[in-house]
């Protein structure tokens, strides 16, 4: 809620810096949609493919880890009345066991998800920023917004440049920049 606020804040001072200006000088503005570079480059597709495998491989640890508790769990109940009270208890402790590891996976594997997730998408806005900017510069913009960051209902294409950051991009890591 507060972000929103600091958002709509921040607009608001942009139009009102907007308005200020001599109307002989419009200001040059410029969109990308980082959503769009992220799904629609070669290097974001594969960062969105090492990301679902990281997710494909922790599911499938906590799929596993869910069957043996199943399986645990059967058994407990199934030979409830022809165990003694020992091998109940052992029953009892290693399914205790099982679902704490299991709970451990999970938070493992969303920490684990939310790190490379970050540190991919750290890694992308870092060689997308200079782009952004000097295709800014290139064609004289004033100000550049994210248009998947901004909230904006509508954006004319003619200052949208989305396709050529992308273009550039996938060129200059065929290049090995």
């Amino acid at each position: 809620m507060k972000t929103r606020l600091a958002s709509i804040g921040l607009v608001l001072l942009f139009m009102g810096a907007l308005a200020s200006m001599s109307f002989a000088q419009q200001p040059k503005i410029g969109v990308v949609n980082s959503q769009d570079v992220l799904e629609k480059s070669a290097e974001g597709k594969k960062i969105i493919a090492r990301l679902t495998e990281a997710d494909k491989a922790n599911n499938a640890a906590i799929v596993k880890l869910d069957d043996e508790i199943r399986a645990l769990q059967t058994k407990l109940n199934t030979q409830r009345i022809t165990l003694t009270e020992e091998a109940i208890m052992q029953l009892s402790y290693e399914l205790d066991r099982k679902n704490t590891d299991r709970k451990r996976k999970a938070e493992d594997a969303y920490t684990s998800i939310n790190e490379l997730r970050d540190r991919l998408f750290k890694k992308l806005q870092d060689e997308i920023v200079p782009l952004v900017e000097q295709i800014g510069k290139e064609k004289g913009m004033d100000i550049i917004f994210d248009l998947y960051k901004s909230g904006a209902v509508y954006c004319s294409p003619a200052i949208d440049f989305t396709a050529e950051v992308i273009k550039r991009y996938d060129a200059m890591k065929a290049s090995g920049k």
